[in-house]
């Protein structure tokens, strides 16, 4: 076979499995086996480069950062949609419809969950796809193509289909979204790099794609799902809801959650049914949108303004309270960055009482003119922080104070800094207090050294009490110092001293992970040992070095280099070391226990995070899988598992509940 076939051959087998990963949801081989044929091809493409192609699966991030993007005018209009807020809406939108056909007959309908993101249009040409751009206006949208094309689940080449072949050129509609764990995961990193949070999924969705730099893009876990047909040529479907089984066949995902309904009453009865579910779905969703299913009733209906007759928007009942801002507190992260935050008149949300709602920063806060003594709107999506939508000015009596940022920290009491480029105020103090404490839960947290039973009260006491000044002190504690303090007895402090020895054996990565390095989170860690392989060489890597690593940018790099070029840091170090942390990578040091064995987790579990769960397993040789397939060995189920028993089920996969899965750790 000669290198070009070989490698059309290659690009043939991953469009395949991405679709059946990303799209179907079914995956037929490993991770590993994966990574295996696309290191294949670009070892082929690296000895080739004339043979590479825009749309190969290695071309994902391939990109240089834009200057500024271009602007793409649709073909046709993308128009928004017009709302209804109730089933009588939804009735007086049937009516009008039958009214304008002139016809008293059922119109079918599909109803689709209306998707919280960030609409977009991808034309395909060929089978290819040329051109990925945003929403807009409705008439001219800006070209992201090349942020588009690190989303794994947008196909950069469709599926061969001769049953029902793809047009030559078409615009297929949808929302790029985040979903709410990966939100929740992107907001837990950047408070651990010290960054401001992002308001809600959609605005993290809608900023990562407009990035000028797709390797940005590319490190967001986006994903999407396509739902309508912009212009096309040459294709005999008849309906909207042959086109998104079209869609599917072509390789493009669609809601799962889509049905096709044979009048308004059907209609109705899936929209009050998505609505009751909505909070089991894995993304945020503010609606269902109601769709006349003929293309030829559509074409005929029209349009009316920026919005078609013969769709809607079934809006939900947001999750959504009023109430009070008593007090603006400033609260002091590790790195140092002051965030405000807003103490609530108490209040329940989806049934969580909610008492505080994250500020961000200063800037925010001047946006939305909020102010102590405010009447405000606060939502809450995910398990995050919840924010304050609006201010409620028409509540306002005149006794509203105005908030301004502290010149100095409520902690220390230095005066605080704020760069240029940042909206963030900080403290410089690196004896600060606050900073010391959140450092040292930081260090000793789950994801990093895994120290248990160090928590707040007791990070509080020691650092307080003057006992430690830093993360390394905690390694040349006696146990009479543990016992000393208040409400613990021998065996809490002896547990404690043992499970700091422990954390000893965590692996470089975490090690990593844990000294809290801005902008060096869990995955950052581990390319940076991957990379340098120690401690000493990624100690040493000037900027150059490490903007060598493709998914390192500028801001990551000086980030790096200044931590460990401040000499406290390496006395820091130096003093870990000598303590007799290990400086090994994870996979030195590691019992090869569970090689070979792929795992599934499910539920929740009770002794372990689902990450934590899937970093055990990978230490010892295994691999965790978000898919059950025939290949799958053991899925894990915690309290409240989902369908993945099912398949497991299904495919005779092994099942075993947290002990088991502890006692596999463990033997």
């Amino acid at each position: 076979m000669s290198v070009k076939s070989q490698i059309e051959d290659l690009r043939k087998k991953l469009h395949y499995h991405n679709y059946l990963y990303y799209v179907l949801n079914e995956p037929e081989i490993y991770d590993a086996e994966y990574d295996s044929l696309l290191r294949a091809l670009e070892s082929l493409e690296h000895e080739h480069p004339e043979l590479i192609t825009h749309d190969s699966p290695t071309q994902r991030v391939g990109a240089e950062p834009a200057k500024s993007f271009s602007t793409v005018t649709h073909k046709n209009p993308m128009l928004s949609l017009s709302n209804a807020a109730d089933e009588t809406e939804v009735r007086e939108f049937d009516e009008r419809i039958k009214n304008r056909l002139k016809t008293e007959s059922d119109i079918q309908y599909v109803v689709e969950p209306k998707l919280d993101g960030l609409a977009v249009e991808m034309i395909y040409e060929d089978g290819k796809l040329t051109v990925g751009s945003t929403r807009g206006d409705g008439i001219r949208g800006e070209n992201v193509t090349q942020n588009l094309k690190t989303i794994k689940s947008i196909p950069l080449v469709l599926l061969p289909r001769t049953d029902i072949p793809a047009p030559y050129r078409f615009e297929a509609r949808g929302e790029v979204i985040m979903k709410r764990k990966d939100f929740d995961e992107l907001n837990r990193k950047r408070v651990d790099q010290g960054e401001s949070l992002f308001a809600n999924p959609r605005n993290s969705a809608a900023g990562s794609v407009r990035q000028l730099d797709p390797r940005i893009t590319a490190q967001r876990r986006l994903d999407v799902f396509f739902y309508g047909l912009g212009d096309e040529t040459g294709t005999d479907v008849r309906t909207h809801f042959e086109i998104l089984n079209a869609f599917k066949l072509w390789g493009l995902k669609i809601n799962p959650h889509t049905e096709l309904c044979k009048n308004i009453d059907e209609a109705i009865s899936v929209c009050k049914k998505i609505e009751q579910a909505r909070n089991t779905f894995p993304y945020d969703i503010d609606g269902a949108v109601i769709k006349v299913n003929s293309l030829k009733l559509q074409k005929r209906l029209g349009a009316v303004s920026r919005s078609p007759r013969w769709a809607i928007a079934y809006k939900f009942t947001p999750q959504q309270e009023t109430t009070v801002v008593n007090e603006i507190i400033v609260q002091v992260g590790r790195t140092g960055a002051l965030t405000p935050v807003a103490v609530l008149e108490p209040v329940k949300i989806a049934g969580v009482e909610i008492q505080r709602a994250t500020l961000h920063n200063q800037e925010e806060i001047n946006k939305k003119d909020i102010r102590i003594g405010d009447t405000v709107i606060v939502q809450r999506a995910g398990d995050v922080i919840p924010e304050v939508v609006k201010v409620i000015k028409s509540k306002r009596t005149g006794k509203e104070k105005r908030f301004i940022m502290l010149d100095t920290c409520p902690e220390c009491g230095v005066k605080v800094i704020k760069l240029e480029k940042e909206a963030l105020y900080r403290c410089v103090n690196l004896k600060c207090s606050a900073i010391v404490k959140e450092s040292i839960k930081h260090f000793a947290s789950r994801r990093a050294m895994n120290i248990e039973g160090l928590g707040d009260k007791l990070v509080n006491q020691i650092v307080e009490k003057g006992i430690v000044q830093n993360m390394a002190d905690l390694y040349y504690l006696p146990l009479q110092k543990w016992q000393n303090l208040e409400r613990m007895a021998y065996k809490s402090a002896k547990n404690i001293v043992d499970e700091i020895e422990k954390s000893k054996q965590a692996g470089l990565e975490r090690l990593i992970f844990a000294l809290g390095i801005r902008h060096v989170g869990e995955h950052t860690a581990k390319i940076l040992v991957e990379h340098f392989g120690c401690i000493e060489k990624i100690q040493r890597a000037a900027k150059d070095d490490l903007l060598q690593i493709r998914e390192i940018g500028p801001e990551v790099a000086d980030s790096i280099t200044e931590f460990f070029n401040q000499q406290s840091n390496t006395i820091m170090l130096n003093r870990l070391k000598q303590a007799g942390i290990s400086t090994a990578p994870q996979s030195v040091y590691a019992e090869k226990k569970l090689e070979g064995k792929t795992f599934v987790f499910t539920g929740t579990l009770k002794g372990f995070s689902r990450s934590e769960a899937e970093r055990r397993v990978e230490s010892m040789g295994g691999k965790s899988s978000s898919s059950v397939t025939s290949k799958t060995d053991f899925v894990v189920a915690g309290e409240s598992p989902g369908s993945k028993i099912e398949k497991a089920k299904k495919f005779g996969v092994k099942i075993i509940n947290e002990d088991e899965f502890t006692s596999l750790l463990s033997t």
